[in-house]
């Protein structure tokens, strides 16, 4: 019987894979192409992937990706890590763009994915990974395609989707921007994952986020969402889209963590009425801007477009330090509703610290771990808050270690085998954990569900998913084009965006 090295197996997965039209374009120090703006992104298709190696100093470029690939047949920009995993940056401070690339709103972005006349504008299948963008701020300038010198908008991004479907940003960093990654509503089926956003935003500027998106089918999983700019105060994550997923992430501090608002776009699609959060670490620290963790349903003061479902909330870890009060929900209306269960509400302060609700919506609380004394509301409460499971309350969770935010259950918790059942469809249930940072791995399956983001198993945690690590070494990436983005997906079998 033949034997196959690992090698000649991927040349042949490749070369079924793979057109003879594909192509790889290498960029780099000793590689074809020494610029990013070298490429010609203008004619990439379906199976081409372009390889941006990392060196130690920054490519100062942005460009736009325009071409249209398929399931099988991504096309595929990934950044080749450094020796220590570093990731190659992608500094939009000075920039110079391609002058065959022909695309509006080119202040809006470094990386731009839709929106242009050359390339075509029908970006499908496009994976984005590894790279490190940021630069894309006001005062900062650039150089356009036709060679003139232009600022950023105040609300520009690191990386802009502008339409297009079947997007896919995959461990980056975005950073350094006003938006980190903003996604704008003739987008559909995109997927955030294993990506660093952190230090975005303009000081003083509610209206700029570290994630602002607005898509048809939008999943965030396995990210590390950290605070935005010093001074600056936006929220975390501010979505507007329909068949919201919010799952696996460390979120921390921003003006709120989650602000989920109203589309004008998605209002009559079915999927706008549900979005799910679950197996999240939100931390809020001490005077980071509003105490409300997440905001459902709509800011605009039109409540026709508002969300009016059902914000599905479980097996979370909500971690608040602030001296005053929290409160875990605004709901913008009593047509809001909101099933939170299972989930860890934990406040350094005083258990009445912690309120429920601001005051409007339905609230369904069930198998919930918080302290003694909690209120519905820090204010008055339009509804009587539903409570079909009684809560658990102690005076501590038992993390293994909260100074270090390592929010795993000691054995001797209290949320270990507290929690119950969650109303949820089956694509929705908690399956997999964070693991610190910007991977995941398997939930243990031991009984009686925990409360929280954490299952604890005293046999050890399941197995990780190394590919999206941070620090992952680039032999993760060694094989390159379809069958490195095959590889990546065949690994994670039970997290495929359910949208």
């Amino acid at each position: 019987m033949r034997r196959w090295s690992c090698a000649s197996l991927a040349l042949l997965i490749w070369s079924y894979a793979c057109p003879a039209s594909a192509k790889t374009y290498e960029v780099g120090p000793g590689k074809p192409y020494t610029a990013i703006g070298a490429v010609p992104w203008e004619s990439l298709v379906g199976g081409d992937t372009v390889l941006i190696h990392w060196r130690d100093t920054p490519y100062k470029e942005k460009w736009v990706i325009g071409g249209r690939g398929s399931a099988t047949l991504p096309i595929v920009v990934r950044g080749v890590l450094g020796p220590s995993g570093q990731r190659p940056v992608i500094d939009g401070n000075g920039a110079t763009t391609r002058a065959q690339l022909s695309f509006w709103n080119p202040d809006r972005s470094v990386l731009k994915i839709g929106g242009s006349s050359s390339p075509p504008n029908n970006p499908s299948y496009i994976v984005v990974e590894n790279l490190d963008i940021g630069g894309g701020r006001s005062p900062a300038t650039f150089t356009t395609s036709q060679g003139s010198s232009m600022p950023y908008r105040d609300n520009a991004a690191s990386i802009m989707i502008e339409n297009g479907d079947h997007i896919t940003i995959r461990n980056c960093i975005a950073r350094d921007s006003a938006n980190g990654i903003f996604s704008a509503h003739d987008s559909s089926q995109v997927l955030i994952e294993a990506n660093h956003i952190h230090g975005n935003g303009r000081v003083g500027d509610i209206y700029v986020h570290n994630n602002y998106t607005e898509s048809n089918g939008i999943v965030f999983q396995y990210n590390r969402l950290g605070p935005l700019c010093a001074g600056c105060s936006g929220n975390n994550l501010k979505d507007r889209s329909a068949g919201t997923v919010i799952r696996y992430n460390f979120i921390e501090s921003g003006n709120r963590q989650l602000d989920l608002v109203e589309s004008g776009t998605f209002a009559a699609a079915p999927s706008y009425r549900a979005t799910y959060v679950y197996g999240n670490v939100l931390v809020e620290p001490d005077g980071a801007g509003n105490s409300q963790i997440v905001h459902y349903g709509g800011d605009n003061g039109d409540t026709s477009t508002y969300r009016k479902g059902t914000l599905y909330f479980h097996n979370n870890t909500v971690v608040s330090t602030r001296a005053g009060n929290t409160t875990l929900l605004r709901l913008s209306s009593n047509d809001e509703s909101a099933d939170v269960r299972n989930n860890v509400l934990y406040v350094s302060a005083a258990g009445n610290r912690l309120g429920m609700l601001d005051g409007n919506g339905r609230l369904t609380l069930a198998k919930n771990w918080l302290k003694s004394s909690w209120v519905g509301s820090h204010g008055t409460l339009s509804l009587a808050i539903q409570q079909p499971a009684p809560q658990v309350s102690a005076t501590s969770p038992g993390f293994v270690n909260e100074a270090a935010q390592d929010y795993r259950l000691l054995a001797t918790s209290s949320c270990v085998n507290g929690g119950g059942s969650v109303l949820a469809d089956a694509t929705h249930f908690a399956v997999r954990q964070y693991v610190a940072h910007l991977s995941s791995e398997v939930r243990p399956d031991d009984g009686p569900v925990d409360i929280g983001a954490f299952e604890y198993a005293s046999g050890g945690a399941g197995a990780s998913c190394d590919a999206s690590s941070e620090s992952a070494p680039a032999a993760a990436w060694m094989v390159g084009g379809l069958f490195g983005f095959v590889l990546t997906r065949r690994r994670r079998p039970a997290t495929a965006p359910p949208v």
